[in-house]
């Protein structure tokens, strides 16, 4: 260990000893940006970087674990992703699925995969419902895949599945206008029945969403961090965490 990761151990220890475990969020959302980026910085490649993305992912749940987080969702892959070349697309999938059996096989967390099935090939998909039939009944932090995600995909998927259920039960347009409201559409998301997001954090410096949980992420706090996510520490972690602390949750009143 160099003296600049002992000054790092030091200061996390400092700040997770002043952490008021009250007040830590109880879903984390993660959009993990910046494998490509860092990777280009390191001298490495693109799937490299990928890789080393997919390792970090174990890190950070052993992280939301000693901090009493009950949900994270963990953005792997959105729909925009999918118009990636062949060539890019195809190892970067095999990474996803290996380190959604990775959470698997880990025997701690619940999988559960938000996005859209049909849109994402057939290995996928079978690596996705298994993981999620493995690990149904274990009993820590539900982690929550976005593979195959983007916001207005699922809004628009929501509603579907909405006028689907009501066309079976033979409910007309006009009895449906009358009676939907937004926890009827929250019904149908793909993560109904989960509290949402508290905190959503995004590395590698940019300061935008890109569709990253538009309806759940209404009241959510947001932090954006400088690391490239391969690169995120648990003192960029626990500085998340204290600036979510710091503030005063209103919810418009």
């Amino acid at each position: 260990m160099n003296l600049r990761d002992l000054v790092y151990g030091l200061y996390a220890r400092r700040v997770e000893g002043r952490l008021d475990h009250d007040q830590v969020p109880k879903h984390i959302g993660v959009i993990l940006d910046g494998n490509r980026r860092w990777a280009k910085a390191s001298g490495g490649t693109p799937e490299q970087g990928h890789r080393a993305g997919a390792d970090k992912i174990q890190e950070l749940l052993g992280w939301c674990a000693e901090t009493d987080v009950e949900v994270v969702t963990l953005w792997m892959l959105s729909t925009d992703n999918l118009n990636r070349p062949e060539d890019q697309l195809r190892p970067l999938l095999a990474i996803i699925e290996g380190a959604v059996r990775a959470l698997a096989s880990d025997g701690r967390w619940r999988v559960h995969h938000v996005g859209t099935l049909d849109l994402l090939p057939a290995r996928t998909q079978s690596v996705l419902k298994e993981a999620e039939q493995a690990t149904h009944d274990n009993t820590g932090i539900l982690v929550n895949v976005a593979v195959g995600y983007g916001g207005r995909q699922e809004i628009a998927d929501a509603v579907r599945s909405l006028l689907l259920e009501h066309a079976e039960k033979g409910t007309s347009f006009e009895e449906l206008a009358e009676i939907v409201d937004v926890e009827h559409i929250s019904e149908h998301l793909y993560t109904r029945g989960q509290p949402d997001p508290d905190l959503v954090i995004r590395t590698s410096g940019e300061q935008r969403l890109s569709g990253f949980m538009l309806w759940q992420s209404a009241h959510s706090e947001y932090y954006f961090c400088e690391v490239h996510w391969p690169a995120f520490r648990k003192v960029d972690f626990l500085r998340a965490l204290r600036d979510y602390a710091a503030r005063h949750r209103r919810y418009g009143t």
